[in-house]
């Protein structure tokens, strides 16, 4: 298109016009004109922000790189989309709009991850890699856990069935094998044998973690204490004069999107980041470790899986170590293997086993399913649940957090907030607000306290136009996004009528896209009922 306006500029010809017409056509075909407002929205979507857009590449780390890629190809929209772990370095706003945008999504697409939570909202296929076959089950990973334990069952009794039925045919083999006048029957019985379709005995792939953690020592009751914390970083606050306690068997889950400070409350908690004000306050006998991804830098890489496992200090035994290594999947001579030769997913397994038996009562884990597969997580989700201590763990896998977490945390108006609940009702407390979560901040007697305001400036003539014109402004907003509640109630409340219907119930492709319908509903309530009350506190 350039070079046809360049050649239009000193020659014009009517032949030229009809070719730039074309080209612009085409282009428009393709998307340009509207390329760069899709970049933007998937950029956006996927947690940068809009003065993020035009920062170069080279200032991002590789988290953060890898989300660019990633909207690279959810630009192109190719027919056929394949993602491996997608989720990996996304936080939970970001995964949920990207689950938004898979189901939205015209082509195929081919997903690896080890997040259930992701693969419930986003397959309706299940692809199982299981002894060298691939299995297919139509459905998501919620249908495939239970039509695999249906197909275990029927299988385990036709293999239980076949093996009885073998062993007695051997049996009548070796009781009648020296026998002439039984050489006949003797001969079919072992053609029937060798013509024989082996049916496979049932492989478990769910390993099970049993071993006792002990304690150097007992911690009292308070395990910490931040006292009206404040941090921020030149211009960017993220905590101001904050408060929160963790009581003894506290099992908190720290979440909320990038950027919001998550591991920087980590780090305080550990007491690594220094504090602008306030001060942290560790409880009596309390002895803490801490597991990130970057400290799988930190192993030696000449030590075999054992001699890692010891340098934490612990007394126990090797065959008690090596127990604690099978239990993570590293069984008979890989406990001797070197942790140079390892993957990052096995280092990370390395690393958890490190940090679960170093005997310390207060745990702290920064993003500790991150490189992990199904079973490897699954396996941190069981020591944990045998975890008698207290731990703070910072994830954005929806589905560890509901199996591990009592308490939910999250940083909010550079507050430390919690609801003092699981992750559903978590979840649950947020479609509907309708549960203010108390900080710490507030006493626990919950005395009422006297809120002094300070006296309105006198406004000389053109501040109280300026006022006045803003005062109009807010209103405006305030009246459209009344409209637009109004009329995201009646969608919503016309949802609910159909979803409750028993026939839209029965037929499950309906039922599914009235559920996803219901809960974009839901999500844009909730948006534009956060806004109006901004307007609302905005307007005084």
């Amino acid at each position: 298109i350039d070079l046809v306006l360049t050649e239009m500029e000193t020659n014009y010809k009517d032949e030229l016009v009809d070719k730039l017409a074309k080209l612009q056509d085409e282009f428009d075909a393709l998307g340009g004109y509207t390329i760069q407002s899709k970049a933007e929205e998937i950029l956006e979507g996927l947690g940068f922000t809009t003065a993020d857009l035009a920062k170069p590449l080279r200032l991002f780390s590789g988290g953060w790189r890898m989300r660019v890629m990633l909207a690279k190809l959810l630009l192109q929209k190719p027919s056929l989309l394949m993602l491996d772990e997608p989720t990996n370095h996304l936080d939970l706003p970001s995964i949920e709009w990207v689950e938004n945008y898979i189901n939205t999504y015209e082509g195929a697409v081919i997903i690896v991850s080890h997040d259930r939570f992701f693969l419930d909202n986003t397959v309706n296929i299940i692809v199982e890699i299981s002894n060298a076959k691939l299995n297919l089950y139509p459905g998501n990973y919620e249908f495939y856990i239970e039509e695999k334990s249906l197909r275990n069952e029927i299988q385990k009794g036709a293999f239980e069935n076949q093996q009885a039925q073998i062993k007695q045919t051997e049996r009548f083999i070796t009781r009648f094998k020296a026998k002439a006048t039984k050489s006949r029957q003797v001969q079919s019985r072992v053609k029937a044998l060798e013509r024989m379709d082996i049916i496979d005995d049932i492989l478990d792939e769910n390993a099970k973690v049993n071993f006792k953690f002990n304690f150097g020592q007992h911690p009292g009751r308070h395990v910490l204490h931040l006292d009206h914390v404040s941090k921020a970083y030149s211009d960017k606050r993220i905590l101001s004069l904050t408060e929160a306690r963790i009581e003894r068997g506290d099992k908190i889950a720290l979440i909320g999107a990038n950027g919001k400070g998550k591991s920087t409350l980590l780090r305080i908690i550990a007491g690594t980041e220094s504090l602008n004000e306030g001060k942290r306050v560790l409880g009596h006998n309390v002895n803490f470790t801490f597991y990130a991804q970057h400290q799988l830098e930190s192993l030696n890489v000449d030590d075999t899986l054992l001699e890692e496992l010891k340098t934490t200090g612990t007394n126990k035994t090797e065959a008690q170590l090596r127990t604690i290594l099978g239990c993570f999947l590293f069984s008979n001579d890989d406990v001797f293997k070197k942790i140079k030769v390892l993957s990052g997913g096995e280092k990370s397994r390395v690393a958890l086993a490190k940090v679960l038996i170093s005997e310390a009562n207060f745990l702290l884990l920064d993003e500790p399913t991150n490189h992990l597969d199904m079973m490897s997580v699954n396996i941190l989700i069981q020591a944990l649940e045998q975890y008698e201590g207290t731990f703070v763990v910072v994830s954005h896998d929806r589905y560890f957090v509901s199996e591990v977490a009592n308490k939910i945390w999250f940083i909010e108006d550079e507050t430390i907030k919690v609801y003092p609940g699981p992750y559903e009702e978590y979840l649950t407390w947020q479609e509907t607000r309708e549960y203010k979560p108390e900080t710490f901040l507030q006493k626990e007697d919950k005395k009422a306290t006297e809120i002094v305001k300070a006296p309105k400036p006198v406004l000389n003539d053109k501040e109280k136009k300026e006022a006045e014109k803003n005062q109009k402004r807010i209103l405006q907003q305030i009246s459209e996004i009344e409209i637009v509640i109004e009329n995201l109630e009646k969608k919503k409340s016309e949802t609910e009528v159909k979803l409750s219907d028993p026939s839209v119930f029965n037929d499950k492709v309906i039922f599914n896209q009235l559920t996803d319908f219901y809960a974009e509903i839901t999500k844009k309530l909730n948006q534009a009922n956060t806004e109006w009350e901004k307007l609302v506190d905005e307007q005084g």
